[in-house]
């Protein structure tokens, strides 16, 4: 018999019947809803970078998507401050910004300009503009999400020290700029890293 199940699926509700009908541990790998095992190894980023989650300020840009949901309540309940800046029409549902507040003692907020989230911020962190299943709307999101890109530009108005993340794949020249992964700023090479360590801990602690 098996100790735990992987999921990895399009409906969140498929992984909510099935977790209702298991015995064992059912982990949700990627959901169109929830991202928790990204949100994992993001915040053990955080903690390794900027030697704590609490009190820090987390700047998401981009859709406001199932990596962007996770990472509200994985932040707000460690006592980080995490803004989202999305396009009108890609916000984080009202539901998740009320209940990822109130998840710990951190905070979420949305905004609509990227320059005012992230000035002041200690992680300025993006996602593809485009994800899986949702290719039919690639030229429309191009449109939607012009001025979004993250770049050095960008960078240069949050803090001196601002980290850089992203969850990979990358599309370079469309949410980042040509070089960006490179940056000295940029932790993104350690996030994907963690992604290793933070499901093997995860495992651990469920079996």
């Amino acid at each position: 018999m098996a100790d735990a199940a992987v999921i990895r699926t399009f409906a969140q509700s498929t992984l909510d019947e099935f977790a209702a009908a298991a015995s064992i541990p059912v982990i949700n790998a990627l959901t169109d809803g929830e991202h928790p095992c990204q949100a994992l190894a993001d915040t053990q980023t955080i903690l390794e970078h900027c030697g704590s989650v609490n009190g820090k300020k987390i700047v998401f840009i981009g859709d406001g998507n199932n990596v962007a949901i996770s990472l509200a309540y994985a932040v707000a309940g460690l006592g980080g401050h995490l803004v989202v800046a999305s396009p009108n029409g890609y916000e984080v549902p009202e539901s998740d910004l009320a209940s990822a507040s109130a998840f710990g003692l951190g905070s979420v907020t949305q905004v609509t300009d990227p320059k005012e989230a992230v000035d002041g911020a200690d992680v300025v962190y993006t996602d593809v503009w485009t994800s899986m299943g949702q290719e039919a709307e690639t030229q429309k999101r191009l449109q939607d999400f012009a001025g979004y890109q993250v770049n050095p530009e960008l960078l240069d108005l949050a803090k001196p020290d601002v980290k850089f993340m992203h969850d990979l794949p990358a599309h370079p020249g469309e949410e980042i700029s040509d070089g960006l992964l490179y940056d000295p700023r940029s932790v993104a090479f350690d996030q994907a890293e963690n992604r290793l360590w933070a499901q093997a801990a995860l495992m651990e602690k469920l079996i």
